[in-house]
């Protein structure tokens, strides 16, 4: 898993204490409706721990939007046998390429500010996705967790 952040030097973060969804980001992101719930519950979980509270009113909008790319990997092997003199019609050899494929996701969590509609903040890890069910809800919120742990961001 790979992650990493941004933001605008020029915000003052202590001024976020609420938060709310920005639908019409979300509305966007391409996956489906099953994923969008499991990362928004996961996102107001983390942000909740965090001490903010989700608002009608809030600081602060949130947006995700994703991105996946199938990589695929070939090995190739090569085992050759048969007759090793000479020439034979007969002769087989075996070679054989294993070819496996991944899906690697990348989401974005985007941070606004709800009075000026600015982005302040964005966050974004990548992962191998996972097709298993049972362990999906369980990926995500490794995924957000790591993303958020570098909100808010700390001056160096």
């Amino acid at each position: 898993m790979r992650v990493a952040s941004d933001y605008d030097k020029q915000a003052n973060f202590n001024t976020y204490k609420s938060f709310a969804f920005y639908k019409p980001g979300i509305d966007k992101a391409e996956i489906s409706d099953l994923d969008k719930k499991r990362i928004l519950r996961a996102i107001e979980a983390d942000m909740t721990a965090k001490g903010f509270t989700k608002s009608s009113n809030p600081d602060m909008l949130i947006s995700i939007f994703t991105k996946t790319k199938e990589n695929v990997n070939i090995y190739q092997n090569n085992y050759g046998w048969g007759y090793g003199w000479g020439w034979n019609p007969w002769f087989w050899g075996t070679g054989y390429n294993t070819v496996s494929t991944t899906t690697q996701g990348t989401l974005y969590i985007d941070l606004i500010d709800a009075s000026k509609k600015e982005l302040i903040w964005q966050g974004m890890g990548t992962s191998a996705l996972t097709q298993d069910v049972n362990r999906k809800q369980e990926k995500v919120n490794e995924i957000v967790a790591a993303i958020l742990e570098k909100y808010p961001p700390q001056e160096n």
